[in-house]
């Protein structure tokens, strides 16, 4: 039993289960099925409830005691009784059945339209009579009243067949070119045909006239399809609802031309079918895609049902929640709404089950088989099987049983099992192991550094941190296997980490000064509470504070001058970092072309990659070539300024001159800076010239050993006479 849940509406489909191959014999389908246990718990409501190819309708007799569904092949129909949740009888026919009736309370007496113009009408004992319409049929309505059978298709006419005289009567001639469904009302007897034209006509049996014609389609203007009428379904004596082929649902009060509520399936194909659940005021509506369940009065979809094939017809159980699904499959479905209704009298134990039911997902597959590809198979060296009755072609490989597969894959790989189970064994000893020694914090066997980074902004979080309440990712579960999974270790020889290399020192190291600072602050600031517990008269700052201005003043030069030297160590890692990926990737080139002629050409500093300029290496760029050049960036960098005012006047004058040549005023009040500059592309131009120059002389040389010199020609003369 599957269980869908749309919209807090739950939705038990009594037909799903665990599907065995198509391929067995149903000897061994049985068989099969008693040994599992789940399949022995599965819930089969109505014995041999199928049909061999596809089921095209399904009924339930007035009586609601018998089931009677048509299919293929070959075309036949099937009556089950709900008494003994079994097939009662199966009768076949000489061709495919288009639609039905069920003219009687039970089976004792229906008439079938079948796909080649025949009519063939059945008693309890079989078929008692077969003849044949001037056209082919769509559908067919009986009229109790007068004993008339109405038939309706091909053409503009609705043929009258009278079951108790055994003869046709005058047709009526419709304004339709081709009818596609009719229905007779089961309170006044009016008969209601729909056309391919988007229109509904009604018809009285008792004058034989047409009282009325409703325009559907005038109703739904800018449809892709045309809103032909495919589908009647009357409420009762008053409402009627109208399905089309634009896949729309039109309810109607028979004197009114407005309809009452217009839904739509979005799916744009046609309605097959409508039903109408009157104890709950809901619709039933299916088209080959979908069955929706929705209210009459605002049109909110209730539930749905949604189809793996194209559904084929449906029928309900009145005052139930219980419906039937005809499908192009082998299998009628069941389903059981509760919000719908209670269970039908014959199955009322389903109201029991579906209380302590709880939803589980129900997969399409074979446990006794193994699914494998032909490369898995000659990877097994059982390629040799192919054609043989142990491989079943299906798809783009092969089923195959799970025990030769198992015997097949121990031979191969012996020792597999062996490590698997070793593995698991240690992961569990792991688990259940206790450390003798209980440490609070314990630090994870992968990716260590980062769980104590992690560790160290728990237990000193910044003021951000605090106002986003950012939780702890050691104990978060979602990133629980980044600590345990080695998959997961950080590599620090991929190229990536190399390069962000200095970058998470340099913040490494701003962490341990921060530290640092922390722990000088307070071991100060306890030798203050103890230096004031001695000296409480004392009203001078320097004797509250132990230290005098001009400490303060050498410990700041002290931080100014490690912060210049930590800039300084940043950018020899960044440089070093960056030559480092470069040689790697020219030696890479290398190896691919071992034959191409290249010369090695080294970074020469900070020329050939933008290393950032700080306070450490900008006087010695100044001094070596004054190659120093400000960017708008830097400009405003005070560290930088207060730098400049330290070198000569006439490195300051050039600095400036090159800043004012590239940096020039536009006339706007924001963003009034432009820069122009040039790359430096010199050396790899360079580079690339030589390189190009020795191929050529290469293709030169090539050419001159091919080519045949023209000295070895000899002339000769030749007297014309």
């Amino acid at each position: 039993m599957f269980v869908n849940e749309v919209n807090d509406v739950k939705i038990y489909n009594l037909s799903a289960g665990k599907s065995v191959p198509d391929w067995l014999t149903d000897r061994r389908k049985r068989s099969q099925l008693m040994k599992k246990v789940d399949s022995r718990r599965q819930i089969e409501l109505i014995q041999d409830f199928d049909m061999p190819g596809v089921c095209t309708s399904i009924r339930m007799s007035p009586d609601n005691q018998y089931i009677l569904a048509t299919g293929t092949y070959k075309p036949r129909v099937k009556c089950f009784e709900v008494a003994n949740l079994s097939i009662k009888f199966e009768r076949c026919f000489d061709s495919e059945v288009t639609t039905f009736e069920v003219i009687s309370d039970d089976y004792s007496k229906m008439v079938f339209l079948q796909c080649d113009r025949y009519v063939e009408i059945h008693a309890a004992h079989g078929r008692h009579y077969r003849l044949r319409v001037p056209r082919f049929g769509s559908d067919m309505k009986y009229h109790k009243p007068s004993c008339d059978m109405y038939i309706v298709g091909v053409g503009r006419d609705i043929y009258r067949l009278n079951l108790e005289r055994g003869q046709f009567l005058q047709p009526y001639e419709t304004d339709g070119s081709c009818l596609n469904a009719c229905d007779v009302n089961p309170e006044h007897n009016l008969l209601m045909v729909g056309t391919r034209e988007g229109t509904v006509e009604a018809w009285d049996p008792r004058s034989k006239l047409r009282c009325a014609t409703l325009d559907v389609a005038i109703k739904l203007p800018g449809t892709k399809e045309f809103p032909s009428v495919t589908a009647l379904k009357h409420r009762n004596g008053l409402h009627m609802g109208v399905g089309t082929a634009s896949g729309h649902v039109l309810l109607y009060d028979i004197r009114a031309r407005q309809p009452l509520l217009i839904k739509d399936h979005l799916n744009k194909v046609p309605i097959k079918r409508i039903a109408f659940n009157t104890a709950q005021n809901a619709v039933y509506s299916m088209d080959e895609a979908m069955l929706k369940l929705w209210d009459e009065q605002t049109g909110k979809q209730i539930a749905y049902v949604e189809s793996t094939t194209s559904f084929n017809d449906f029928c309900t159980i009145p005052n139930t929640g219980m419906f039937f699904l005809a499908q192009e499959d082998i299998k009628m479905l069941t389903y059981y709404v509760p919000d719908m209704g209670p269970a039908p009298r014959w199955c009322a134990f389903l109201d029991n089950l579906t209380e302590e039911m709880e939803s589980e997902v129900v997969e399409n597959v074979y446990d006794d088989y193994q699914f494998i590809t032909e490369k898995e198979l000659n990877e097994l060296g059982l390629e040799h099987l192919i054609g043989t009755n142990l491989l079943k072609g299906y798809m783009h490989g092969y089923f195959m049983d799970v025990r030769l597969y198992n015997k097949a894959k121990s031979v191969v790989e012996p020792f597999a099992f062996d490590r698997f189970r070793k593995e698991k064994v240690r992961q569990e000893i792991e688990s259940e192991r206790k450390s003798r020694l209980q440490i609070e914090s314990k630090l994870p066997k992968v990716n260590k550094e980062l769980a104590l980074k992690i560790m160290d902004e728990q237990a000193h979080p910044s003021n951000s941190a605090k106002q986003r309440n950012v939780p702890n990712l050691l104990q978060d579960e979602r990133f629980k296997a980044m600590f345990e999974n080695t998959d997961f270790a950080v590599n620090k020889e991929a190229e990536e980490y190399r390069l962000l290399a200095p970058v998470l020192n340099r913040l490494d190291k701003s962490k341990a000064k921060e530290i640092r600072q922390r722990i000088e602050v307070a071991r100060v600031a306890e030798l203050h509470a103890e230096e004031a517990e001695k000296r409480e008269d004392s009203d001078d700052d320097e004797d509250l504070f132990g230290f005098d201005k001009s400490d303060g003043e050498h410990s700041s030069d002290d931080y100014a001058s490690s912060d210049e030297e930590g800039r300084r160590d940043y950018v020899k890692e960044m440089k070093q970092a960056y030559k480092q990926v470069k040689r790697q990737r020219e030696d890479e080139e290398e190896q691919e072309e071992p034959s191409a002629e290249q010369e090695d050409v080294e970074p020469d500093g900070p020329d050939d990659y933008a290393a950032p300029i700080t306070n450490g290496n900008a006087s010695k760029q100044m001094t070596n070539g004054n190659k120093f050049k400000m960017t708008p960036l830097e400009e405003g960098n005070s560290a930088l300024q207060q730098h400049l005012k330290q070198v000569s006047l006439q490195d300051r004058v050039r600095v400036i001159s090159n800043l004012e040549s590239q940096v020039t005023n536009v006339g706007r009040s924001l963003g009034n800076r432009q820069m122009t500059f040039e790359m430096n592309k010199h050396k790899k131009s360079e580079h690339l010239a030589k390189k190009r120059e020795a191929e050529l002389k290469k293709h030169r040389d090539e050419r001159r050993s091919i080519i045949r010199p023209i000295k070895s020609l000899r002339l000769k003369k030749v007297n014309f006479k």
